[in-house]
């Protein structure tokens, strides 16, 4: 009998231990998840901005969006028939050679490009940016259709652009004014585009176009439409803490 009760109570106290088992693996588990659930979730956090990024040999293009129109009664619709805008930067990250954007095409409609200010076109130099204005530039810079060549100058100076002049080297304050351009590419912005629209453009969607460099040849990248200004957000005495006091948890 004694043999018997020392069985009996061996396997009651074995079937004690089983929950508790149960519960601290269920405990182990729920501690994992979650730690796993916070590296999984900055993991894919991507940078802040509203457009989309494409890069082509030595070529970086970066935000690439559609404008969204701001204002009541602008040019740029971004109707059927209407006109857009594209905005990006363009970055040659070659330490040596030049390039240049021929052209952008789309089936939005005819795609049109405004060089910077006294260019003739858009000329990439090695290891610079340059920045597609989200509003329209000032008048007076040449427009040429990307799907043909350049406009003819105006000038009926008989020598070629590409030919040497025996003109005077620039003064130091052209320098000076040149390496503040080149180190602010904001400041003489180009002018992309889009006339003629075949199709409303929506926010929320992506659009086909295709950027052609001379030197590193075609990318196409699928542009959205810029997401807009962000709404204030209205702050009350029941409003939650805000970014600059964020509220303490104990939880993970």
């Amino acid at each position: 009998m004694t043999a018997l009760k020392a069985v009996t109570a061996l396997k009651k106290a074995r079937r004690r231990m089983v929950p508790v088992a149960a519960l601290a693996a269920g405990a182990a588990i729920a501690l994992s998840g979650c730690s796993a659930g916070q590296i999984s979730q900055t993991a894919d956090q991507v940078a802040a901005i509203n457009g989309n990024h494409a890069d082509v040999g030595k070529i970086a293009l970066r935000n690439v969006h559609i404008v969204l129109p701001h204002e009541p009664g602008s040019d740029y619709t971004n109707t059927k028939g209407g006109k857009a805008l594209i905005a990006l930067s363009i970055i040659n990250n070659s330490p040596s050679v030049a390039d240049e954007l021929t052209s952008i095409t789309s089936d939005l409609g005819t795609v049109k490009i405004t060089p910077a200010a006294g260019k003739s076109r858009v000329e990439l130099a090695p290891q610079r940016t340059v920045v597609a204005a989200s509003e329209p530039v000032k008048p007076g810079a040449p427009t040429h259709d990307s799907h043909g060549p350049a406009a003819a100058p105006t000038s009926t100076a008989p020598a070629s652009p590409a030919a040497p002049t025996s003109a005077a080297a620039p003064t130091s304050a052209a320098h000076g004014t040149e390496s503040a351009t080149a180190e602010d590419p904001e400041s003489n912005p180009i002018l992309i585009e889009i006339t003629g629209l075949t199709k409303d453009i929506t926010p929320g969607l992506t659009y086909n176009v295709s950027f052609n460099f001379k030197q590193n040849g075609t990318v196409q990248v699928q542009v959205p439409v810029d997401a807009g200004p962000v709404a204030e957000r209205h702050q009350s005495d029941k409003s939650g803490a805000s970014e600059a006091e964020p509220k303490k948890s104990g939880g993970h």
